[in-house]
């Protein structure tokens, strides 16, 4: 199944599948799109988790609006409503902000009910998000919500190469993880899949959410990586 997209305006952006999904809406509010027609339209839940300050709210703002926002903004994203068509029948794709500091423990799993996908981030240039994934992030699921699919994210790509974020990593001693890290850790945890991107240049950030949908509909029942989803997914 092959994903593509004409457009995104302030509150919907247009995701099609070939033969399988399509969309063609105008700008509305959270809770319908302006398409014509009075069809009810279902709701797919897409909550997205992971330790404060790996770039959760600056993912979502980034394909929500298509835009890196300019100043760092802590969770305010809160949730956000992508319409969708999916085998010839319209959804809202909700996208939820969460936060990740250990303050919100008690109140963060509130968003949790009725989720249909999971994005556990961590930070490629964070090694402390990134073993948090198995020692916090996924037992907390697997203890809220033990049914529900969640794919494995590597954010803030675009640091990899970052001379400061290189020499701030240095003298802890410590190095940017791999593509080939978030492979091990996925397969690690039974997550769907692991992708990684980059809010701010935008690098990988569509086929995140092509995989968050496709994981909704198709949950693999034997978890394994795909490699940047070519292999299984076929994102175009």
């Amino acid at each position: 199944m092959g994903f593509g997209r004409s457009g995104r305006s302030n509150n919907h952006s247009t995701v099609t599948a070939a033969g399988a999904a399509s969309m063609n809406c105008q700008e509305g509010n959270d809770s319908s799109c302006g398409c014509g027609g009075h069809e009810e339209k279902k709701m797919l839940k897409c909550v997205v988790v992971g330790d404060g300050a790996v770039g959760k709210t600056c993912l979502l703002m980034s394909y929500a609006n298509d835009a890196f926002p300019e100043e760092y903004v802590p969770t305010v994203f809160d949730h956000y409503a992508v319409t969708v068509t999916v085998g010839g029948k319209q959804h809202l794709l909700g996208l939820y902000d969460t936060a990740g500091q250990e303050d919100y423990n008690q109140l963060r799993p509130l968003s949790y009910p009725n989720t249909d996908v999971f994005l556990i981030c961590f930070s490629v240039v964070n090694p402390a998000s990134y073993h948090n994934v198995q020692e916090e992030w996924v037992p907390e699921l697997k203890d809220c919500m033990p049914h529900v699919p969640y794919v494995l994210i590597g954010t803030q790509i675009d640091l990899r190469d970052d001379p400061k974020t290189l020499a701030r990593l240095l003298y802890m001693k410590e190095k940017p993880l791999t593509y080939e890290h978030g492979v091990k850790l996925a397969k690690a945890i039974g997550a769907q899949c692991y992708l990684e991107c980059s809010a701010l240049t935008q690098k990988g950030l569509k086929a995140v959410f092509d995989e968050a949908i496709l994981t909704i509909f198709h949950p693999k029942k034997k978890k394994k990586h795909c490699s940047q989803c070519h292999s299984c997914c076929s994102i175009i």
